[in-house]
């Protein structure tokens, strides 16, 4: 089974928008069509964007995500500090992604990511989703 870490703007998107890409990924994570990976850093993350009262996600919502997150994530602990990304902050999500050797991270900033980082490939969403699509059909 493919391993993917999820940027936080995924997760958000995905919670704000019904019916987008960002929904479907998250959703092939959460059905373990793909395995989520994650670690403390990445769902401290999560836990800290998604409550911000200004997206207005409400707050049963965020609980009810965040417990599907944690039940059927892989769990890591990332040991090696990563400077992968321009924005720092976003180094956390690399690091998750060696620690768990994933596949893939997808993010919607594939900007402030590099392209791939050791056997990792950074994509959108919309890469994502042509991925498992061909997956499932064996392409």
């Amino acid at each position: 089974m493919m391993r993917v870490v999820l940027d936080t703007n995924v997760v958000v998107s995905a919670l704000l928008r019904s019916g987008g890409l960002p929904e479907a990924v998250l959703t092939v994570a959460l059905d373990r069509i793909a395995q989520l990976c994650i670690s403390e850093p990445v769902l401290k993350e999560y836990q800290e964007v998604l409550s911000r009262p200004k997206l207005g996600i409400a707050r049963k919502r965020v609980e009810t995500a965040l417990k599907r997150i944690r039940e059927v994530s892989l769990w890591v602990a990332p040991s090696t500090p990563v400077a992968a990304c321009i924005d720092p902050d976003d180094d956390i999500f690399v690091e998750c992604a060696v620690a768990a050797e994933a596949d893939y991270l997808v993010t919607g900033n594939s900007a402030h990511f590099p392209e791939v980082w050791g056997n990792t490939q950074i994509v959108t969403p919309r890469e994502f989703i042509g991925i498992v699509i061909s997956d499932q059909r064996g392409v």
